[in-house]
């Protein structure tokens, strides 16, 4: 069990949210996440960290396959109706998800969806990691502002820049490296 002053921390911590889909022998499933990353810049390479207690976690298991739907932030029903477990509501809210040309779960009107293909899977303590490659992905409303998600603060959306136009503090301190030499 995690300390209570180290949960509270680590709750701070922001992350944008997610709905990760599957599917495997005619079964479709979604759940909704904020521990989806990208973990390269030189190759599209993300990690996804799944419950195996999570209906869609045996269906990424084998197809080794998901998609990534990343929630706009006025997609806050969406994201709440996929962190419940599927059998909660018997999947009454078709119009919440449909299928790509991959045949995975996404949800309609999303900032962008992504295919992904496993290459690793590292299982540990609670949850499994699962490496992989984004072999597709299609753009959605990029413009818009991601839903963000804490558990100290819950849902948030991105708010404005964090700091002045124009205002570069990389090139002000490349400036500061260049008076020193």
């Amino acid at each position: 069990m995690i300390d209570r002053d180290l949960k509270r921390s680590l709750g701070q911590m922001i992350k944008g949210v997610q709905v990760v889909g599957a599917t495997h022998d005619g079964v479709a499933r979604a759940y909704t996440s904020h521990w989806v990353t990208q973990v390269s810049f030189d190759e599209p390479i993300v990690m996804a960290s799944v419950s195996p207690k999570h209906d869609t976690h045996p269906l990424i298991v084998e197809s080794r396959r998901f998609s990534v739907s990343i929630l706009a932030a006025d997609q806050i029903a969406e994201g709440q109706y996929f962190s419940y477990p599927g059998r909660r509501f018997e999947y009454v809210a078709e119009e919440m998800i449909e299928l790509d040309d991959h045949g995975l779960p996404c949800v309609p009107g999303s900032i962008a969806w992504l295919t992904c293909d496993v290459f690793d899977r590292i299982e540990r303590f609670d949850h499994d990691l699962f490496l992989a490659t984004v072999v597709a992905a299609r753009e959605g409303r990029l413009g818009e502002p991601p839903l963000l998600y804490s558990s100290r603060h819950g849902w948030r959306v991105t708010g404005e820049n964090a700091r002045e136009p124009g205002t570069s503090i990389r090139d002000q301190l490349l400036a500061r490296l260049d008076d020193t030499t």
